[in-house]
C-alpha cells in the first residue's frame, strides 16, 4: 500500500486565471511553501483526477525535474489512472496537444513560461490543456482560480523520484506511468501532412537552411525532421540541446533576442532559408537571405498556398486571425472565397472553430501560426509548411513574398512592445484612450481620418461565449488601424503592445521600410495614448 499524506497546507490568492496558467518567477515556485502543489492540487481537484489518463511533460527550463516528480506523486495520490511522461520529462507544447488527441487522453499538464527565460531567476509555469488538446477554457482556467483560494490540503505519495530517464512502464501503486519518446508521435503527424520526399530533395539538390532551436524544447525535434529525416546537413540545427536557462538565451524568436541568426541571415554568406521556435516550441520566425517574414504576412502566405500542401490539397474550410494580426489573411479568404473570423488573442478561441470544422488554419501576430491537426500553435509545422512551398514553387523566400505582395498588396504592420511598465502606468494609458474613444471618431488626425474607435469584444459563434476588453483599436478610412492591448504572457510589470498597420495596394509603392512607411501612424498612436507622458518611456523594448 501506498503511503498517501493528506498535507496541511493555505490558499494563495495571487493567480489570475487565464490561458497562461500559472506563470511566475521560478522563484516563487522554489522559496513559496506549497505553492506548485496547491496549484496542482487545485487542477487536480477542479477535473476530478480519479481515473484519468493525463500528458504530463515541459520544456525542460529550470525546475521543470522537480516539479515533474512532484506531479507524478500527487497524481498517484489523486487516483490518476495512468500518465504519459515525455522522456526526461521533455515535451513541446505541440507535441503534447498531438499525444493527447492521438491517445485520447483526458488532458495533459505543460509545464512551460512558453518564450520567457528560464534559470534560476528566470521564468516558469503550468498549463492544463483540455481532452481537444487545446488550452483549457475560461470556466475551467476560473474554476481552478477559485479553488487555490479556498484549498486546505494536498494529497501526496510519500516515495523516492522515481526515474524518467528511460523509455518503459512502471506503476506508482495502481497509476501506470508510460515514459513516452517525445518525438516520435510529432515526427509521424508531420508526415501525414508534408511531402517529405519534396523537401528532402530540395536539400540535396543544394537549398541550405539554419534552424535556431535557441536551447529550447524544439532541438531534439528538429535534429529528427530536418537533418535525420529529411537529410539536411548536420550543424544545419544550431543550439539543439536543451538547457535549464535556455543557455542564457532568450528563446522568443523574433528580431531582437534571435539576433545571431537575424545577423547570420543578413550576412552575405546566409543561407537561403533561416528559422527560429521559441521556448515550448509553439512560436516560430522565418527568414530568407537578407529578408525578414512578417509573422501576419506568413499565415496569409501559408493560406494563400495550402493546396501545394498534401494535408490541405482538398482544400481550407476557413481560416482565423487574432484581432491585432494584421488583416492580410483577409484579403486570402476573401479571394479563396472562404470565412475568416476575427477573434481575441488567446489558442482557445481558435480551438472552438477548429471544433466546430469551421476552420483549417489560424494564426497570429505574435509567431504564432496553427491548424486543426492539434489545438496549439505549431513552430516546427510552421517552418516545415514554409520547406514544402519552397520545394513545390523553386522560389526564393523573398520572392514568394513579394509576388505575394503583388497580388493581394502589402499590409505594412509592426508591433511595438513596452516592457516592464509599472502595472498603474500602463493601465493609466488604457484608461485614456478608453475616455478619449468617443471623442476620436470622425477626427482627422494629420493625414488619417478615423472611422471606428472601440474596445474590441467577441462572441464565440460556437458557443455564444462572450469576451470582453480585448483591446482598443482605432480604425481609419483607409484600412489604417491601431491596436493597443495589455498582454498576460510576462511575470514582471506589465507589457503594452501597440500594433501599427496601413495597407498598400499598389506594388509600385510598397518597397519601403516598415517602419519608414508606418512612422506617421507611429507618432499618432504616441500622441493619443499620452504614451511617453504617463510612462515616461520614448521608445519600445522589442520592435517586430
Amino acid at each position: 500500500m501506498l503511503n498517501i499524506e493528506e498535507i496541511a497546507t493555505h490558499p494563495f490568492d495571487d493567480q489570475k486565471p487565464g490561458t497562461s496558467g500559472l506563470r511566475k518567477k521560478t522563484r516563487v515556485f522554489e522559496t513559496n511553501k506549497n505553492y506548485l502543489e496547491n496549484f496542482i492540487q487545485s487542477i487536480f481537484d477542479v477535473i476530478d483526477a480519479s481515473g484519468k489518463t493525463l500528458v504530463l511533460g515541459g520544456d525542460g527550463r529550470y525546475f521543470n525535474n522537480q516539479a515533474i516528480q512532484v506531479i507524478l506523486k500527487m497524481a498517484a495520490a489523486n487516483g490518476v489512472s495512468q500518465m504519459l511522461v515525455g522522456q526526461n520529462g521533455i515535451l513541446s507544447t505541440p507535441a503534447v496537444s498531438n499525444i493527447i488527441r492521438k491517445y485520447e487522453t483526458d488532458g495533459g499538464i505543460i509545464l512551460s513560461a512558453s518564450h520567457n527565460p528560464g534559470g534560476p531567476d528566470g521564468d516558469f509555469g503550468i498549463k492544463f490543456n483540455i481532452p481537444n488538446g487545446g488550452p483549457a477554457p475560461e470556466i475551467i482556467t476560473n474554476a481552478i482560480f477559485e479553488a487555490t483560494k479556498d484549498i486546505q490540503f494536498y494529497k501526496i505519495v510519500n516515495i523516492p523520484d522515481v526515474d524518467i530517464s528511460q523509455l518503459t512502464t512502471f506503476s506508482i501503486g495502481d497509476m501506470l506511468v508510460n515514459v513516452i519518446d517525445p518525438v516520435t508521435d510529432y515526427v509521424e503527424l508531420m508526415r501525414q501532412i508534408f511531402d517529405f520526399d519534396a523537401i528532402s530533395a530540395l536539400f540535396k539538390s543544394g537549398f541550405k537552411m539554419t534552424y535556431d532551436a535557441l536551447n529550447a524544447v524544439t532541438g531534439p525535434y528538429a535534429v529528427e525532421i530536418f537533418e535525420n529525416q529529411l537529410g539536411a546537413p548536420r550543424g544545419t540545427v544550431v543550439n539543439s540541446t536543451p538547457l535549464p536557462d535556455f543557455g542564457g538565451k532568450h528563446p522568443d524568436p523574433n528580431l531582437t533576442y534571435a539576433k545571431e541568426l537575424v545577423e547570420l541571415m543578413n550576412s552575405e554568406d546566409s543561407p537561403d532559408f533561416g528559422a527560429a521556435s521559441d521556448g515550448d516550441g509553439d512560436r516560430n520566425m522565418v527568414l530568407g537571405k537578407k529578408f525578414f517574414v512578417n509573422p501576419s504576412d506568413s499565415i496569409a502566405i501559408l493560406a494563400a498556398n495550402a493546396s501545394l500542401v498534401k494535408g490541405y490539397a482538398k482544400g481550407l474550410l476557413g481560416v482565423a486571425r487574432s484581432m491585432p494580426t494584421s488583416s492580410a489573411l483577409d484579403k486570402v479568404a476573401e479571394k479563396l472565397k472562404i470565412p475568416v473570423y476575427e477573434t481575441p488573442t488567446g489558442w482557445k478561441f481558435f480551438g472552438s472553430l477548429m471544433d466546430a470544422d469551421m476552420i483549417t488554419l489560424c494564426g497570429e501576430e505574435s509567431f504564432g501560426a496553427g491548424s486543426n491537426h492539434v489545438r496549439e500553435k505549431d513552430g516546427i509545422w510552421s517552418i516545415l509548411f514554409w520547406l514544402n512551398i519552397l520545394a513545390q514553387k523553386q522560389q526564393s523566400v523573398a520572392d514568394i513574398v513579394q509576388n505575394h505582395w503583388r497580388q493581394f498588396g502589402r499590409n505594412y504592420y509592426s508591433r511595438h512592445d513596452y516592457e516592464g511598465i509599472e502595472v498603474d502606468k500602463a493601465q493609466q494609458v488604457m484608461t485614456h484612450l478608453l475616455t478619449l474613444l468617443p471623442s476620436l471618431e470622425g477626427q482627422k488626425i494629420g493625414n488619417y481620418e478615423v472611422l471606428k474607435a472601440d474596445e474590441f469584444s467577441y462572441i464565440d459563434p460556437v458557443n455564444g461565449e462572450r469576451a470582453e476588453h480585448q483591446g482598443i483599436r482605432v480604425l481609419f478610412k483607409d484600412g489604417s488601424r491601431l491596436i493597443f492591448r495589455l498582454s498576460g504572457t510576462g511575470t514582471q510589470g506589465a507589457t503594452l503592445r501597440i500594433y501599427i498597420e496601413k495597407y498598400e495596394p499598389d506594388f509600385v509603392k510598397q518597397n519601403r521600410d516598415s517602419q519608414e512607411a508606418l512612422k506617421e501612424l507611429i507618432e499618432i498612436a504616441k500622441e493619443i495614448s499620452q504614451l511617453q507622458e504617463i510612462t515616461c518611456r520614448d521608445r519600445p523594448t522589442v520592435i517586430t
